[in-house]
């Protein structure tokens, strides 16, 4: 299991931190969050082609995507 450190207890850690540091790991943290994202994103499309394979979606046209959304 892994050793989770309270959010309060990190600011403290951070706050010690010197401002060197502190920039460092906000460039780090910046960058990790960005690839999360990008790997989410990446397996939400991966399921979408897989749902369309499948045939459980069909193409719209952005119209027809409005109207939907809209109705």
């Amino acid at each position: 299991m892994e050793n989770v450190m309270p959010f309060g207890e990190v600011l403290e850690a951070v706050g010690k931190l010197s401002l060197e540091e502190q920039e460092t790991l906000l460039d780090v943290l910046h960058r990790r969050i960005i690839e999360h994202r990008r790997e989410e994103l990446a397996s939400d499309i991966r399921q979408a082609q897989q749902e369309f394979e499948e045939g459980h979606c069909r193409p719209v046209t952005p119209a027809e995507l409005m109207k939907e959304i809209l109705a």
